[in-house]
């Protein structure tokens, strides 16, 4: 009778034990499917910086470039201090740019690092981030207007390049401030190291 209950005992235990590694097992796989999940929705943010703010910022060139093209073909000593007022808009796609590569390595999508897992918040907040990035690069538009009045008052009077380049700049704030919400939320959510 000890003999069967010791056995029993054991065939119990070895159960208990079977299902709980099982459930293990499959708590781990549900996790990992989770972190894929919220992976896809840093893709998407990463998607949505890059792609808002480098529209914004191809516009905001082409309306820049385009005066700059006319000042330079009367004044081709003119062609330096164009060159600079046509460039500014790009910045906006540069904050884009460096948002998707903090938020691609923060959730382990770049180097080799797929076993980051991702929480839901994390998912959801690397969406988030992507968006308030793309939508403050949309003042790449605004700047390339600037800087297109800027330039043509350059090929009118070339002292006034200096001023240009501050007005000029002067609609890129909100692109900054953008980036700046965006890499302090990405420090929060522990993205770049940080909680």
């Amino acid at each position: 009778m000890k003999n069967k209950r010791k056995a029993a005992i054991f065939v119990l235990g070895l159960v208990a034990f079977f299902i709980i590694s099982t459930s293990i097992i499959s708590a781990q796989e549900i996790e990992e499917i989770e972190s894929n999940e919220n992976k896809k929705l840093v893709i998407l943010g990463c998607a949505i910086a890059i792609g808002i703010a480098g529209i914004a910022s191809a516009i905001g060139l082409a309306l820049a470039g385009s005066s700059a093209i006319a000042v330079t073909a009367e004044k081709p000593d003119l062609f330096g201090k164009c060159l600079v007022l046509q460039v500014l808009p790009m910045t906006q796609s540069v904050y884009g740019l460096l948002t998707a590569i903090l938020l691609m390595m923060g959730a382990g999508l770049l180097g080799g690092g797929g076993e980051t897992l991702v929480s839901a918040l994390q998912g959801v907040g690397g969406l988030w981030i992507g968006l308030a990035v793309g939508l403050t690069g949309i003042s790449a538009i605004n700047q390339g207007m600037v800087a297109s009045a800027s330039i043509s008052a350059v090929g009118r009077n070339p002292d006034v390049a200096a001023r240009g380049i501050i007005f000029t700049v002067m609609p890129e704030t909100i692109a900054i401030f953008g980036l700046l919400v965006g890499i302090l939320l990405m420090t929060g959510l522990g993205f770049l190291g940080g909680a």
